[in-house]
């Protein structure tokens, strides 16, 4: 199939945060400024300032099309307000209040890019990946593409009691406030074109976005230039590598509970960093692990790819895993993958093909079956290399980001004709 044309037409790509150093969606709106620019496309990234230092230094000579805004005094005053909150109320409120106000300024940015532009426009908006979080980009004079979203989750029953009840009661909140909020904000309900995840996401979505265009896509993607496959399984001792936020729905406690059923030459690797990362250094230092278990912090991707092809399988006991792009990013590298059966990586893996799932039945029963897991692939390495070359071919046909953006060049040129 041709690559679609896209050379009369502007793209800007509108984000909060753009980042390949902050984790998680922010490094969306990077891979597709990345991509279209790649490709010779008219694209314009807009975003905070904060991203300024990294952007810089991914893209030197593309100052001229990587806009950015400020903070008002209101979100500087919210911040502090956050610090006396929980962490959990604090992402699903503050963070969103302040989300909201830098949203108007990225709008305002927008508008001009595409007054300016000689011909075409396209406004994309890919994150915040909620579904049920108001979109401002509204009126700015362009067709607007939303997404892909991601959402809709909820804790597995097993986990139900772990959640606080502040968090339950912000979450049923905001459910039952979206439609209301999305009709006052209505950037979603005007969109050309509203990209979903699953159908999952697409039941969330506020019910005015429903009536529009909604188009399925993956979320994730991979950058197969970044995460090659290796050259081979590695020998030695069993090792295992987690890669992610440490914060407290990763469950990575559990990982490491699972490793102390483990041989002492069962090792692990813990790539990431986040409020969790002093607790989960104790708890391992506590339980025997200090030797077995090494934290690395946040890595660039290049290196983290190095530690993932160093390992013998990926873990990810994660229990409100939206999306899961490291699921993929390991796949590519050529690892099996132990996850839970919940969410985005149970979309991604596909039990004993590449990789193996486990149900969240409870802490316990996700514990064993970790360890399980990890056990099974440690002692038959023929297996794992198996799965890590079923999991290579399933990125490669189905989540590589240059097939990705194919896709999103026809919804943008789609947009444009309507």
């Amino acid at each position: 199939m041709a690559v679609p044309d896209l050379s009369a037409l502007r793209v800007v790509v509108v984000a909060s945060n753009a980042s390949t150093r902050f984790g998680g969606e922010a490094i969306l709106p990077v891979h597709y400024f990345r991509f279209l620019r790649a490709r010779g496309v008219d694209a314009h990234l807009v975003c905070h300032e904060r991203n300024r230092e990294d952007l810089a230094q991914q893209f030197p000579a593309e100052a001229d099309r990587i806009h950015h805004t400020g903070d008002r005094r209101a979100s500087r005053v919210l911040e502090r307000l956050g610090g006396r909150l929980p962490r959990n109320v604090t992402a699903m409120t503050v963070w969103v209040l302040m989300g909201s106000l830098a949203a108007l300024d990225l709008r305002r940015t927008a508008r001009r890019l595409v007054a300016q532009a000689p011909g075409p426009a396209v406004v994309h908006e890919p994150v915040p990946v909620s579904p049920r979080q108001p979109s401002f980009m509204t009126r700015v004079g362009a067709p607007v593409v939303v997404g892909p979203l991601n959402g809709g989750m909820t804790y597995p029953h097993g986990f139900t009691q772990d959640v606080r009840r502040s968090e339950r009661l912000v979450r049923w909140t905001l459910r039952h406030t979206s439609d209301a909020l999305n009709r006052l904000v209505d950037g979603k309900s005007r969109a050309a074109v509203v990209l979903v995840a699953n159908q999952r996401t697409r039941g969330a979505l506020p019910r005015t976005a429903r009536r529009g265009r909604v188009v399925e896509l993956t979320e994730n993607g991979v950058d197969l230039t970044t995460f090659p496959p290796r050259a081979a399984p590695p020998a030695g001792a069993p090792r295992f590598a987690f890669v992610g936020r440490l914060v407290d729905w990763k469950r990575v406690d559990l990982l490491l509970d699972a490793l102390t059923r483990l041989p002492a030459h069962y090792g692990l690797d813990v790539v990431g960093t986040g409020p969790l990362a002093g607790d989960l250094r104790r708890r391992a230092a506590e339980q025997g692990l200090a030797e077995r278990v090494v934290f690395h912090g946040l890595l660039p991707q290049q290196r983290t790819a190095e530690v993932l092809a160093a390992c013998d399988g990926l873990v990810l006991p994660s229990v409100y895993e939206c999306g899961g792009a490291v699921v993929l990013e390991a796949m590519a590298v050529g690892l099996p993958v132990v996850a839970t059966d919940w969410g985005g990586p149970a979309d991604y893996v596909v039990h004993g093909e590449t990789g193996l799932l486990v149900a969240p039945d409870s802490p316990e029963l996700l514990t064993a079956g970790l360890a399980a897991g990890m056990r099974r692939l440690g002692e038959d390495r023929e297996l794992g290399a198996r799965m890590g070359r079923a999991g290579r071919a399933r990125v490669e046909a189905s989540f590589d980001w240059q097939r990705k953006i194919d896709v999103v060049s026809r919804v943008y040129l789609d947009a444009a004709h309507r």
